[in-house]
């Protein structure tokens, strides 16, 4: 069914594939993924069966923390190529029928961007407000809020005399977008990529355009509920985001934007979701910070397989049918899916398929991160040096102040880390994984003789024929796309299963979450039932094996 016969737009039928492109293919040997790079790889990206390519920022930067600090919103920077390149990816998706996402980042530019130099460089600049500025409390920052990355979010600039905010790196500057000036010209930007043909936004971070800028004094010692009280969800934030809906985005009726949103709540989100006056759909991280301690990335706390499904039922029902969300389970920012949430040993296919499964039959639009379709796993770093991630640094320097062992900070690095997503994607057995013939700008995973690309294309059993199988079905069966979600509940806690229904076409989906057997009671199941696919090759009914996927017809 294809998504420009239905009363549905596009992007509620997509599957976004996420590309990394430092990471993605280097086609000119300096060991960095370029966007010629992805035009060799179109075709492949094509026999996914993928809609929609979605591409980590390329914008001219510093790469203090890896694009997301931009210092030119209107030009690519070099090592990924030009601007004519870019137009030629652009066309070559759409000659293959697959959108082009961008990634755009409104709450921060680089400490490099003109505008920035012009701001510190007197407190009277037209640009100084553009940034938030603010004196010091007796030698010490302007309030106590911590930032992302660890340290102080404020940064003392003594050419000017006055501390700056920063929530993420001091290279990353808050953009103030109390200035309506400052707002013009971010409008322009969108404008400027929407006129080349991008189909849609993912706009990071956006929920934290507007803050409490009377910049209180927090509880430090639970870091999520900062970012809730503080940092997000700021007094103006629907007024912005209407407001860049009207200047803009409604001109472009086609193009999609998703926002990032960490603070936002169930309790929160369908402010954020207005086809007319706000974004099409988020990215909330109630799963994706479910393991995370007060302390955040770096303070693991245990997760259960019953708060995993309980964040997916609250979200669901939270969003109803008035919101749209979207379903990942990893990306840029989080360690690799089958290492996290499955088993990336004895069970890695079996985990790795299942997951995909959760995926691609939840409600609302799947975003798969290159590499979870052949089961890339987390790699292991040896030394901290060996990390190319500014918050992985600067956790180190705020572990050591705690004094922790860099073998203790590393065995939670190696498990949560951004090193582990940022990895080279593994093509082949060949040098370095196929990615380049040159040396890689960081580590490729050793397992890539064993975890390929090559090796998975002709193998039927393979978990990148299963992927690609899966998504055919997924656009044969609407209900998986637009359908209603009512999950089973009174099964075994490490068993998620929900129906997917529109019309009259219903399936059932099972899931094991485990490393072990088990029998179902039929009567806990709704019936009756036929299978039609599973990520085993057999059908046992009522028997599920470890990591066991079924999607059944009822």
């Amino acid at each position: 069914m294809s998504p420009e016969n239905n009363v549905h737009p596009w992007w509620k039928y997509a599957v976004v594939y996420q590309i990394y492109p430092r990471s993605f293919y280097d086609s000119n040997g300096d060991g960095i993924g370029d966007l010629r790079g992805i035009i060799q790889k179109l075709d492949y990206i094509r026999d996914l069966g993928v809609d929609a390519v979605w591409l980590n920022p390329i914008y001219q930067s510093p790469l203090d923390d890896g694009g997301y600090d931009i210092s030119n919103y209107r030009d690519i920077l070099p090592e990924f190529g030009t601007l004519h390149d870019f137009d030629e990816l652009v066309e070559g998706l759409h000659q293959r029928g697959i959108r082009l996402i961008m990634d755009l980042v409104l709450n921060h530019s680089s400490d490099e961007h003109p505008w920035f130099a012009e701001a510190r460089s007197s407190p009277t600049n037209p640009y100084r407000d553009y940034y938030f500025w603010k004196k010091g409390r007796a030698s010490r920052p302007p309030n106590n809020w911590p930032s992302f990355f660890g340290g102080s979010a404020w940064e003392f600039d003594p050419q000017s005399n006055e501390y700056y905010l920063h929530l993420f790196s001091r290279k990353q500057p808050d953009l103030n977008w109390e200035n309506p000036r400052l707002r013009q010209e971010l409008y322009d930007v969108l404008e400027f990529w929407l006129k080349r043909g991008v189909d849609g936004l993912r706009l990071d971070v956006i929920s934290a355009i507007s803050k409490r800028i009377d910049f209180p004094d927090t509880d430090t010692h639970d870091f999520n509920e900062t970012i809730r009280k503080y940092y997000a969800n700021g007094p103006r934030l629907k007024e912005f985001i209407t407001e860049m809906r009207h200047q803009v985005l409604n001109r472009y009726p086609t193009c999609m934007t998703v926002g990032e949103g960490p603070g936002i709540t169930p309790e929160n989100a369908l402010a954020y979701l207005d086809e007319q006056n706000g974004l099409n759909m988020i990215f909330h991280f109630g799963h994706m910070f479910m393991d995370q301690g007060p302390g955040g990335r770096f303070d693991p706390v245990a997760w259960s397989r019953s708060d995993f499904k309980r964040v997916f039922s609250t979200w669901n029902h939270a969003l109803g049918e008035n919101g749209w969300g979207s379903v990942f389970l990893g990306n840029h920012d989080f360690a690799r899916m089958v290492s996290r949430w499955g088993n990336d040993g004895e069970f890695w296919r079996e985990s790795a398929t299942l997951l995909l499964t959760l995926l691609l039959t939840q409600r609302g639009t799947p975003f798969v991160f290159a590499g979870d379709e052949i089961g890339m796993t987390n790699t292991r770093l040896a030394r901290v040096t060996d990390s190319h991630d500014i918050e992985t640094l600067n956790g180190w320097r705020e572990a050591q102040k705690k004094g922790m062992t860099e073998q203790e900070f590393l065995a939670r690095a190696n498990y949560s880390g951004r090193d582990n997503a940022r990895t080279p994607f593994q093509w082949s057995a060949d040098r370095n994984g196929g990615f380049t013939t040159g040396k890689p700008w960081t580590t490729v995973n050793p397992n890539t003789t064993l975890i390929n690309a090559d090796r998975q294309m002709g193998d039927p059993d393979s978990i990148l024929s299963y992927f690609r199988s899966l998504l055919q079905f997924r656009k044969g069966h609407p209900c998986l796309s637009v359908g209603t979600v009512e999950v089973v509940d009174h099964l075994p806690d490490e068993v998620f299963a929900y129906t997917r229904q529109i019309g009259s076409e219903k399936l059932l989906i099972v899931l094991n979450f485990s490393n072990d057997p088990l029998i179902l009671d039929d009567s806990l199941l709704p019936g009756p039932r036929s299978r039609l696919m599973s990520n085993y090759s057999d059908a046992l009914p009522n028997r599920l094996r470890p990591w066991e996927a079924w999607i059944e017809q009822l």
